[in-house]
């Protein structure tokens, strides 16, 4: 493993996250209970076939993981992909994977806490959205500023409080199958119903579902604060096979309590099947636990990472130098804290009301970058290293490029659109700043850059 000194970077970032905290940071950052606010749109466009959706964008995913293990172990940096295909491919390559995950990290905050005011909507519908908005932005920035340590034990509380809410759903929901609810009992059609499946379907679904999944390459976002050689690629895989395995089982006992049920909306839907469940007491600690693990603590480890993205591009030149400041007390990239505070409250007060259409965004960011990763895998290893080992550094990531580009081709029209919008935006800055300001892009292998 490449050493953070030999690519000529000097260690800014204090060095304290063990395998434990990255493991509990990519949990979550994906959140256990992430199906909770969107098992309705998922449930609409797979037809009742929720788990399914999970299942394919689990395998999509374990490929992608593959490759950012792969990656982590050479590049042991902070900027995630950015890094990563910038010195496994090609620098404007990895200027372009930069911009296309920062879509992704930089509306998934706001968007988390559009899921948390839906939620307390009808608790509270006399607070207006924009207060909780800043109630939940100001928090995770206090929290994210005075260090990733602090924000590490606020983790794992809020890791410990989803999994006991997900455990009492779930057994409340198997309870309420035995005694008649739904289908009556765990069914097969959850996974499969012949009646209604094609690949588009469950494909499209799961453009959709993968949003769950963003995360896990979060971890890599932690390199430079992380303590072991191989921390980053096992907390990697770690983290996205927990998950995808506590998605796929919730998911399926809400699918079978659903069946043959008319709901409110789709942004509610799963509240009300917890309701129908269990109660007012069930419906209530819902509710209460993705307010926790959205607004708290998914924003508040969102935050972090693309904070860390901001800082390792700014680093290299290719955002402003301002982004890169650490703060001499937390030894945090404070600036880049502070402005993704400001953008969260700005996108999640206009996409207030359009929480589909955000969410379809910010896959479209992640998936293109995913994909460039993939390439970059194969090309660092087995073009230029040649490498030998066939199903890690070709096999996989080829696999990986087939699932997300077919996720991609599915996925909704107008997401394509916004998401081509964005790319022609990083086209005309990435122009701006290579032949207008003529700051130099390449990336010096050999260590640090020019």
């Amino acid at each position: 493993m490449t050493s953070l000194e030999a690519l000529g970077y000097r260690q800014e970032l204090k060095r304290t996250l063990t395998l434990r905290d990255l493991v509990v940071y990519g949990m979550v950052l994906m959140v256990p209970i992430s199906p909770f606010g969107v098992f309705g749109f998922v449930s609409k466009d797979a037809r009742g076939m929720v788990p399914l959706a999970y299942l394919v964008g689990l395998v999509g995913m374990f490929f992608t993981a593959m490759s950012y293990a792969a990656m982590s172990r050479a590049f042991p940096l902070a900027g995630s992909v950015y890094s990563y295909v910038g010195r496994g491919l090609h620098e404007a390559a990895g200027f372009f994977a930069g911009w296309l995950i920062l879509l992704d990290y930089i509306l998934v905050p706001a968007l988390l806490y559009i899921f948390s005011t839906v939620a307390l909507r009808p608790l509270l519908p006399s607070v207006p959205d924009l207060v909780w908005l800043l109630a939940f932005v100001g928090f995770n920035a206090v929290v994210n500023l005075l260090g990733v340590r602090l924000t590490a034990r606020v983790n794992l509380c809020m890791l410990a409080v989803e999994i006991v809410a997900l455990a009492l759903f779930v057994l409340a929901g198997l309870v309420a199958l035995h005694g008649g609810q739904g289908a009556g009992s765990l069914t097969s059609k959850p996974v499969y119903d012949p009646a209604v499946f094609s690949i588009a379907t469950v494909v499209g679904a799961t453009s959709i579902a993968v949003l769950s999944f963003l995360g896990f390459d979060g971890v890599s976002t932690l390199a430079e604060e992380s303590l072991g050689q191989n921390s980053v690629a096992r907390a990697t895989l770690a983290s996205l096979l927990l998950v995808g395995a506590l998605f796929i089982l919730q998911t399926w006992v809400a699918a079978d309590l659903a069946r043959g049920a008319q709901f409110a909306s789709p942004e509610t839907e799963f509240y009300e099947i917890a309701q129908r469940a269990g109660g007012r007491w069930l419906w209530l600690l819902v509710i209460g636990a993705n307010i926790l693990a959205s607004g708290v603590a998914n924003a508040l480890a969102a935050q972090a990472a693309v904070s860390r993205v901001l800082y390792a591009m700014a680093r290299d030149g290719r955002l402003p130098a301002v982004l890169a400041r650490i703060h001499p007390r937390y030894q945090t990239p404070y600036v880049s804290i502070l402005f993704i505070a400001g953008v969260s409250i700005a996108v999640g007060y206009v996409f207030a009301n359009r929480l589909d259409d955000l969410t379809r965004i910010v896959n479209f960011g992640a998936l293109t970058g995913f994909l460039l990763l993939h390439v970059a895998v194969i090309n660092y290893y087995v073009i230029r290293g040649g490498s030998r080992a066939w199903v890690r550094h070709l096999l996989m990531p080829l696999a990986g490029l087939a699932v997300l580009g077919y996720v991609l081709y599915e996925m909704d029209a107008a997401a394509k659109i916004m998401g081509a919008v964005w790319i022609a935006l990083g086209v005309a800055y990435f122009a701006v700043l290579t032949w207008l300001l003529k700051k130099p892009v390449a990336i010096d292998l050999s260590g640090g850059t020019q």
